[in-house]
């Protein structure tokens, strides 16, 4: 048996220059890949740390934004920092034209009785002016305080009065005629509100002053005339024992029938004494306010935080003194008759 030879193969040898080029290149294309890789790892970490700090925060902020839409759906309500005092009253017209501004023949004065007829005077729309509240604290008369809610100063107006045993109200806000045009202020009760936020708002408005003892409402020419929401505003003064006096800020107030169906205790304005800043207009009303009073047996006078107001006050309480009995607010509120 013939043995075959062996072919031998040839291998494919290539230069040495050229090997070192090729690895040459290899290796830089591998370190380009690694250094590419080594930054786009670094980008994506940086991305990813940005995107887990934004994340947490957006979480954080999207917590706290519906607690405090919770909280304030559980209230009812929307609370806001006011410092800027609103529009004190809107007059009816009614008041206007019966009360002139200049009185042509002077009142003669009233005839005193063995008792002395009973006059509340009331100072509202409280809490925005300390420096003017401090001097209706000092009074040397009885004066009972109607503060409204959620003023600058209204926790310590209505704390410095309790502290000297002077009688507050809440001067509750209501939705005027006028509205949007006029707005009631803070803690208003606006014709829109559905019941349950109705009754929340009210409810924090008189948690907003603990102290007080009733409750007459500023504004509200158009929400005094309508029953059922003055309705549901008397079921809550029901349960918290508030007296209401109504500022009758319009002649259609129906808040004496809805007192009368919650058994409330009740008491309507007489007299407005200065919704003319004139000091010899508030004088002239001071005397009409006596001759109410005389007529009927009680009256009640609403004033408002002014320099002219103050300074008539100051002057004419001890002369109001020997003809009427000064009281407050809630000794001349009664429960209506049927």
């Amino acid at each position: 048996m013939s043995k075959q030879k062996k072919v031998p193969t040839k291998k494919t040898t290539v230069p040495k220059k050229k090997r070192s080029k090729n690895q040459k290149i290899e290796l830089g294309k591998s370190i380009l890949a690694l250094l590419f890789l080594v930054f786009f790892s670094a980008l994506a970490g940086y991305f990813a740390h940005d995107f887990i700090i934004f994340e947490s925060k957006t979480k954080d902020y999207t917590e706290k934004t519906a607690k405090k839409k919770d909280i304030k759906k559980k209230e009812g309500l929307k609370k806001k920092t006011v410092t800027k005092a609103p529009v004190y009253e809107i007059y009816p017209d009614l008041e206007k034209k019966k009360y002139p501004q200049k009185l042509k023949k002077p009142l003669p004065p009233p005839r005193i009785p063995k008792n002395l007829p009973m006059v509340a005077i009331i100072i509202d729309d409280l809490g925005y002016d300390m420096g003017l509240a401090e001097k209706f604290l000092e009074l040397n008369g009885v004066i009972t305080l109607s503060v409204l809610p959620h003023g600058p100063f209204s926790k310590k107006i209505a704390r410095i009065a309790r502290e000297n045993q002077i009688e507050i109200m809440l001067h509750l806000p209501m939705e005027p005629n006028e509205y949007p045009r006029v707005k009631p202020g803070p803690g208003g009760i606006l014709f829109s509100m559905a019941p349950d936020l109705l009754i929340a708002q009210l409810n924090n408005n008189i948690a907003s002053l603990p102290s007080i003892k009733g409750v007459n409402n500023h504004m509200g020419s158009r929400i005094t005339a309508d029953s059922s929401r003055m309705n549901q505003i008397f079921s809550v003064l029901r349960k918290k024992g508030l007296f209401f006096i109504d500022s009758r800020t319009t002649s259609e107030t129906r808040c004496k029938s809805s007192a009368r169906l919650f058994h409330v205790p009740f008491a309507e304005r007489d007299v407005f004494l200065d919704h003319l800043h004139e000091i010899d207009f508030i004088e002239k009303q001071i005397k009409l306010l006596i001759r109410v009073a005389y007529k009927n047996g009680t009256a009640v006078g609403i004033a408002h935080p002014f320099q002219q107001t103050y300074d008539v006050l100051e002057k004419a309480l001890p002369e109001i003194k020997t003809k009427v009995r000064l009281v407050t607010a809630s000794k001349i509120v009664h429960i209506v008759g049927d």
